[in-house]
């Protein structure tokens, strides 16, 4: 996406910290979880490059449901264990799949997505959602992605904590 005038580093460790200071910035103090999870995702759109989806599936009744994004129409509901998404619900684990055609069960909201990271997102020890971002690249991500996106995801995570 990046569409900003702002000068992001390509560097991945200072992209990610960079990053982190400014999510900080955004949430701190702000109660509204959707209004946090709503400018998490515009902030990582602008910022990463080679990506076409970048949003939130947040658990509602034993499923993921859309939550705020950047991108093209989404799938609204995905099942636990379906997909890359339901996956990583499932596994409660970072799903980084280099290719989401090789991925059994993939769902494909965008057909132009080759690659995909989602990053669980915590209250307590439950699982409230997921961090979802696709890209048209092949292996686009891989874990300075992983990891950068996880210490993203737990500053997060303080918007279900409080």
């Amino acid at each position: 996406m990046n569409t900003s005038n702002f000068e992001w580093p390509v560097d991945k460790k200072p992209l990610y910290s960079l990053l982190s200071i400014r999510l900080r910035g955004l949430i701190d103090g702000i109660p509204h979880q959707i209004s946090n999870l709503a400018n998490a995702s515009a902030l990582l759109g602008d910022a990463l490059l080679n990506i076409n989806w970048v949003g939130f599936y947040l658990m509602k009744e034993g499923r993921l449901v859309l939550g705020p994004f950047q991108g093209k129409p989404a799938c609204i509901e995905i099942e636990i264990g379906k997909g890359v998404c339901g996956t990583a619900v499932l596994k409660d684990q970072v799903m980084l799949v280099k290719d989401v055609h090789q991925f059994p069960g993939h769902i494909a909201c965008d057909s132009a997505s080759n690659s995909e990271i989602v990053i669980p997102l915590h209250k307590g020890n439950e699982i409230v959602g997921v961090l979802d971002i696709d890209s048209p690249l092949l292996a686009r991500f891989d874990e300075d992605d992983a990891a950068g996106l996880t210490r993203f995801a737990q500053i997060l995570e303080t918007v279900f904590n409080n």
